[in-house]
């Protein structure tokens, strides 16, 4: 039997208009400690994301999303934030912001394969 992992997760999620705080999922972030493991997948339907906000930067946002990708994967393309433990690049990606891209409140599961979770859960919540 495969030993379990314990994993936490958060929705990426946009926000046009904070002011109206609608938001659109375009993203996960997994996190396992233990398994020295963090996965960001995110995808952006401009056509939802429009009905919220016609003048809405999408070019700023794909470069954003890049950047909070770049951070999770970690190096030194994601900047000094990058050069961090998996587990401070996690917590920093999921602070409490009042900006275009917030993320929700991280949520705990276990699972055998970390790879096949951060998809599905991508495939739930976003897609």
């Amino acid at each position: 039997m495969q030993e379990k992992n314990l994993y936490e997760y958060a929705v990426i999620r946009v926000v046009p208009r904070v002011e109206r705080e609608e938001f659109l999922n375009v993203g996960i972030i997994l996190f396992c400690k233990k398994a020295k493991f963090i996965k960001m997948i995110y995808a952006v339907n401009e056509a939802k994301l429009v009905l919220f906000s016609e003048d809405f930067d999408l070019e700023q946002l794909e470069l954003n999303l890049c950047s909070f990708q770049k951070i999770a994967h970690g190096g030194k393309a994601g900047g000094p934030i990058g050069e961090f433990d998996i587990p401070s690049r996690f917590r920093w990606l999921t602070a409490i912001r009042s900006s275009a891209i917030q993320t929700s409140r991280p949520h705990t599961g276990l699972c055998t394969d970390l790879e096949e979770t951060a998809q599905r859960l991508f495939n739930e919540l976003v897609l």
